[in-house]
């Protein structure tokens, strides 16, 4: 079991395979690993990620955490960072999806810096679209990418596998599954908690993990 690393949170598949690449509540999460996916033809698939390793993304929007979550193999989330997501009009799809490039250092090409500094380092791209997690400003909001400080940007890179890693994006509140963990990693609220995080936590009660999770 991997060592769970010091929390963000706490400061403040081989191909795309199924998913629904809109703004719309897509993917519901039923458990840690397990999410409903709704297709645009109002089917619904039940995925469980449980055995692998993936990150949860609940978008930086009102109904959602504004979090990352990295979920090893064994079921243990290791790391939490506060992110942000896409700005109106250029909101990140929903949708399961996984790593297929990854970039230790890159500028954008559709948005570069005129300053010449990388703005996309440590990117972890999940759609032919553009969109990735990266390291960036995690509190201003993105063209449709994942924004997360140094940090976690960085320790989620080095472990995340290409063609292997999923990627979960929901709008939906993830934290009540996540909850129990981040108390045994030693979450404590305090004054520099950003207030969306205080507010999710509060969004609905922890689900308290059955035996052998």
């Amino acid at each position: 079991m991997k060592k769970i690393l010091a929390l963000g949170i706490a400061i403040m598949l081989s191909a795309q395979w199924i998913h629904a690449e809109d703004t719309k509540s897509k993917v519901l999460p039923l458990s840690k690993s397990k999410f409903a996916v709704m297709g645009d033809n109002g089917e619904e698939n039940i995925v469980d990620l449980a055995g692998q390793d993936y990150i949860v993304v609940s978008v930086r929007e009102q109904g959602a955490d504004g979090a990352a979550y990295a979920i090893d193999s064994d079921g243990v989330i290791w790391w939490a960072a506060v992110i942000s997501s896409g700005a109106k009009g250029h909101e990140t799809p929903s949708g399961i999806f996984t790593v297929f490039r990854k970039e230790r250092f890159y500028m954008s090409k559709a948005h570069p810096e005129a300053s010449g500094i990388n703005n996309m380092d440590f990117s972890l791209w999940f759609t032919q679209r553009g969109h990735a997690i990266h390291m960036g400003n995690d509190d201003a909001m993105s063209h449709g990418c994942i924004h997360v400080g140094p940090k976690g940007a960085e320790s989620m890179f080095n472990w995340a596998k290409k063609d292997k890693t999923k990627i979960v994006i929901t709008r939906e509140h993830y934290m009540p599954f996540a909850y129990y963990d981040l108390l045994k990693a030693g979450y404590k609220e305090t004054s520099k908690t950003p207030a969306h995080i205080k507010a999710a936590i509060r969004a609905f009660p922890p689900v308290k993990p059955k035996m052998g999770e």
